[in-house]
C-alpha cells in the first residue's frame, strides 16, 4: 500500500472517530464469513457502524484526533475491529448479544461518553452506561416528581371536600 493511500485511510478514521461520540475497539478473529456477515448486518440494523482497521492506521488516526485517546494505545494489538456508534451502549449489548452464540467479538477497549473502558470484564459497565439525554430524562422526572405529588393531592382533597359538601347539602 502507497503512502499516499494510508494517508486517505487514517484521514477517514480520524473524520469517524471525530464524528462519532462512541467507539469500541473488539477483536473478531476466528470468526468465518457467515458469521462477519450476520455481525455486519447486526450492526447495521442498530446504527452501528464496524469498520475493520490496521492498528498502526488506527493509532496515527487516534494521535491525530481532538480525543484524548493515549490509554486504547496499549488495546492496538492483532486483530482490531472498530465498532462507531452514537449510541454509547448500544454496541455493548450488541457484543454480548452476538458473542453468546459465537464467543467473538471479544471488547479490547471502549472510548464511551468521554471516558476509557478498557478490557472485556467492562462489558457489563459498558451496557449500563446511560446516554446524555438518559440522563436528562432522569433528572428531569425526578424534579417533575414533587410537583405531580401535590398537584395530585390537591385534585385528591379537592375531590374529598366537594364530596363532604355533597353529602352534607343532600342533608338538607
Amino acid at each position: 500500500m502507497k503512502s499516499s493511500e494510508k494517508q486517505v485511510i487514517i484521514n477517514q478514521l480520524q473524520e469517524q472517530i471525530d464524528s462519532y461520540e462512541h467507539f469500541y475497539l473488539t477483536d473478531i478473529q476466528g470468526l468465518n464469513a457467515e458469521n462477519t456477515s450476520d455481525l455486519r448486518r447486526l450492526c447495521f440494523s442498530q446504527d452501528v457502524k464496524l469498520v475493520v482497521v490496521k492498528n498502526t492506521l488506527l493509532r496515527k488516526a487516534l494521535e491525530n484526533s481532538a480525543k484524548e485517546t493515549e490509554e486504547i494505545f496499549d488495546a492496538l494489538k492483532g486483530n482490531t475491529t472498530v465498532m462507531f456508534s452514537s449510541n454509547g451502549n448500544a454496541p455493548a449489548k450488541l457484543i454480548k448479544d452476538f458473542a453468546k452464540k459465537h464467543k467473538k467479538p471479544v471488547l479490547k477497549a471502549a472510548y464511551v461518553e468521554e471516558s476509557i473502558y478498557m478490557g472485556a470484564d467492562q462489558l457489563e459497565a459498558l451496557i449500563a452506561v446511560k446516554s446524555k439525554n438518559e440522563l436528562i430524562a432522569d433528572v428531569v422526572a425526578l424534579l417533575q416528581s414533587p410537583m405531580k405529588t401535590v398537584l395530585g393531592q390537591l385534585e385528591s382533597g379537592g375531590n374529598t371536600i366537594h364530596g363532604v359538601l355533597d353529602t352534607l347539602k343532600a342533608k338538607e
